[in-house]
């Protein structure tokens, strides 16, 4: 099958290099510390300064998967360090994307490691673009895919001089246009020829619904915000289940909550871009007023006003003629 012109430009990127992303900061105990409290890793030797000075590394080093950690840029997109390049190593996804394949997953993350990196060291990685694949036709839709490797090096300074190549991380995606769902049968020979219709809009995804959950995303089509609650001990907890996990009663009825609660934790999603959703696209974890927590989509708020702590009011809005799904607002006098 002969490629799309347009091609030639994605073909023209293969292979090209993007400049250096630094770290923020050098190698070091906090950050270790946070990230193996978030994975229950409990290694003394990325901790305990005697027993990792009595290991083969002779002192503390970092764990191996923190390699792509350290040279993240923070809370808001693309914010690195000066002296980083501006270059956008994504650029091959938006050419594809101004062609109809708006649709991204991810397929691949590939970590490989020379050594371990050690307190003190400073990280920078650069970026290649690998490959980018045949047209392919698969469940998903058509599309292509992008596969780019991240080389991770240490900086000469700490590494005697010369910069030291100590890891490398493959990142594959396939970027697609969706594949169309087809609800009437073929016309029937003779048939007029039904015209082409353009392609459905993207709905957006619907929960899976069990037995445990039935009963939350059927008060929500009512407009409540149903909690589930132990009968024996009168914990509420969410996501629901068929035990409690305090007192492990298999009874249980429903709360009816106030839908007021504050903004606990919450993130920002700005890539990939997945349709139908709106980006960036704000997702808090709340506590409600009755004190148990959940996730959903905040709306009616820019991402950048978004606040731990802030007040906000539950809201059922419909989507696609059937799908109710609670979304919270920050309230306006808060």
């Amino acid at each position: 099958m002969a490629e799309h012109e347009w091609m030639k430009d994605v073909r023209a990127l293969v292979g090209k290099e993007y400049g250096r992303v630094y770290a923020w900061d050098p190698v070091n105990v906090p950050m270790i510390r946070q990230w193996c409290e978030m994975m229950g890793v409990d290694n003394p030797v990325y901790l305990d300064e005697a027993a990792a000075a009595a290991s083969v590394h002779g002192g503390i080093v970092s764990p191996p998967t923190m390699l792509q950690p350290w040279c993240e840029p923070g809370l808001h997109m693309n914010h690195f360090p000066p002296g980083s390049t501006s270059e956008n190593p994504y650029e091959v996804l938006k050419l594809i994307e101004a062609q109809g394949y708006a649709s991204v997953v991810a397929v691949n993350s590939e970590l490989e490691f020379d050594r371990y990196v050690r307190l003190g060291e400073k990280l920078f990685y650069t970026t290649r673009l690998d490959s980018v694949g045949e047209e392919k036709v698969t469940a998903l839709g058509t599309g292509y895919f992008v596969t780019l490797v991240m080389t991770y090096f240490v900086q000469g300074a700490a590494a005697g001089g010369a910069d030291e190549e100590v890891g490398r991380l493959l990142f594959r995606v396939f970027k697609f246009r969706p594949a169309k769902v087809h609800t009437a049968d073929a016309p029937a020979a003779g048939a007029a020829q039904a015209q082409p219709t353009e392609p459905a809009k993207p709905r957006r995804p619907a929960p899976g619904v069990s037995d445990d959950t039935r009963f939350f995303w059927e008060g929500a089509k009512a407009g409540k915000l149903l909690i589930q609650r132990c009968k024996s001990c009168g914990s509420l907890r969410h996501p629901p289940g068929p035990v409690c996990p305090s007192c492990h009663s298999f009874e249980w009825d429903t709360l009816e909550a106030s839908g007021l609660g504050t903004v606990y934790s919450f993130v920002v999603m700005h890539y990939p871009e997945v349709p139908p959703f709106d980006h960036p696209n704000p997702i808090a974890l709340i506590e409600l007023e009755e004190g148990t927590r959940l996730v959903a989509q905040l709306v009616g708020v820019k991402p950048e006003a978004v606040t731990i702590g802030q007040a906000v009011q539950v809201e059922f809005n419909t989507f696609d003629g059937d799908l109710v799904l609670p979304q919270f607002r920050p309230l306006a006098n808060a």
